[in-house]
């Protein structure tokens, strides 16, 4: 979409006028606003394609100028992309959500298919399944496949699942726990790790543990990343913590981040749940202590051969969690974190009020993630509103697009059904990702003053 293309938007004709009384009425929220690419510098931004699933129950592939690329008739949750590393050097393959039954579910989220997720699987660039998992093969009849899954370099498939059993000292008489299932190509379960037997190194003091098991939600974690840690220059330097084959995690609705160890389970390294303060005039450019953590997604290690590499990014959601509940402001927004993991400071930052503007006009209460670019830009999902954008160091805004793929979902709905147009986790990918002779485009999008941005009766001139 161009500036001109958005000017011409912005005109509404006698007919689309009468057209209106056939979509209903105004939502609560803004009813009129671009969707498609609304910002793009091509000289400033890091050019790729960007997949992700949204309440359509579909996977997309959309350049930098918001063209759909490609797409795949099955969602999930998240769709991930396969680097052709780990797929024997073929391009476009993608792991999605292959079919939801409600005696696949938690019972958590009624109705929600995503968390109803009986088989997980891997379709080539044409959509045709060539790996699958779930049903008879995984623990109880289901793959219960949540958040997260990674393809590891030896083939087998790391899965993020929920485990429904009762624990000794919960109030609840079913928690629903956090498993790790490594799968080799066959299907068999060859290494497990659960969360719930290793409560005592998630760093919570005996009060907080209390809390934990008292909790109304059987989902007490709630553990919504996982990812091998990769290669990085803490291991290189002899710091066994940070081992390749390691696993970091996080928690939603605990506020920690941990790495366990792949050969023990044991947690080697943690941030949170408790955190120091940082002085009281730290300006958010400044390198200071990890302050909070309240409901972050998507923390990783920063590969090797990305600025920042060794460092931790995460998404700090802000929103409401933990045991007992963090303080937020009322006015406040999430941000994007780059943290040292070994002096545990925040090195670099990015918030709404890092360009001046009000807190909550960046807020993503829950899902949401941030990737390092190859040019030093930051690429954030504001999951909630279903907007990507870039930023540099600085925090110049390059790049911003707003899903135009709106369902009636039932997450993040208080009751029943909404509509929305969320993406839990949006991934850019790079140009050769794809089969070769792809297309894509690198049109400049000049957004207009949103000043003078008005919606025009032209029947009245």
């Amino acid at each position: 979409m161009t500036s001109k293309s958005l000017g011409l938007a912005a005109l509404l004709t006698a007919s689309a006028l009468a057209g209106l009384a056939q979509v209903g009425p105004a939502s609560a929220e803004p009813s009129v606003f671009p969707t498609g690419t609304t910002r793009y510098d091509p000289l400033k931004a890091y050019n790729s394609f960007v997949v992700f699933a949204s309440p359509d129950a579909k996977t997309h592939l959309i350049d930098m100028d918001g063209r759909e690329v490609r797409n795949w008739a099955l969602g999930g949750f998240p769709s991930d992309l396969l680097d052709p590393a780990v797929t024997g050097g073929k391009k476009g393959h993608v792991l999605v959500q292959l079919a939801s039954g409600a005696d696949a579910g938690t019972g958590e989220v009624p109705g929600a298919a995503i968390f109803d997720n009986k088989t997980i699987g891997e379709l080539d660039w044409d959509g045709k399944v060539v790996w699958s998992w779930g049903d008879d093969q995984a623990p109880g009849g289901a793959a219960r496949q949540h958040h997260d899954e990674a393809r590891l370099p030896t083939g087998n498939t790391l899965v993020l699942a929920n485990l429904r059993h009762p624990i000794d000292g919960f109030a609840q008489p079913q928690v629903l726990d956090d498993a790790i299932y490594e799968v080799n190509p066959q299907g068999k379960v060859v290494w497990r790790w659960v969360a719930s037997e290793h409560l005592a190194e998630f760093g919570f003091t005996p009060e907080q543990l209390k809390l934990v098991k008292a909790s109304a939600s059987p989902d007490y974690l709630h553990i919504n990343d996982m990812k091998p840690v990769g290669s990085n220059r803490w291991f290189e330097a002899g710091d066994k913590r940070f081992a390749p084959d390691n696993i970091i995690l996080d928690s939603r609705n605990a506020n920690f981040i941990v790495i366990i160890d792949k050969k023990t389970g044991r947690v080697v390294w943690r941030l949170g749940p408790n955190f120091d303060s940082p002085k009281a005039d730290a300006k958010a450019t400044d390198v200071h202590n990890v302050d909070q953590l309240s409901g972050q997604h998507d923390a990783q290690i920063i590969p090797e051969g990305l600025p920042g590499a060794g460092n931790i990014l995460v998404f700090d959601n802000q929103g409401e969690a933990g045991y007992p509940a963090v303080p937020l402001t009322v006015t406040g927004g999430s941000r994007v974190l780059e943290i040292d993991p070994v002096a545990l400071k925040i090195v670099w930052s990015y918030s709404a009020e890092n360009t001046n503007a009000a807190g909550w006009t960046f807020y993503s209460s829950f899902i949401s993630d941030a990737r390092r670019l190859p040019n030093g830009n930051t690429f954030i999902d504001e999951g909630v509103n279903g907007r990507f954008f870039q930023v540099t160091p600085k925090g110049e805004i390059v790049w911003e697009y707003v899903s135009p793929y709106f369902a009636q979902t039932t997450v993040g709905g208080s009751s029943g059904s909404v509509r929305s147009n969320w993406v839990y986790r949006a991934t850019p990918v790079p140009y050769d990702w794809a089969p070769d002779g792809t297309p894509h485009d690198e049109k400049p999008v000049v957004p207009p003053d949103v000043a003078r941005y008005h919606v025009v009766d032209l029947s009245s001139r």
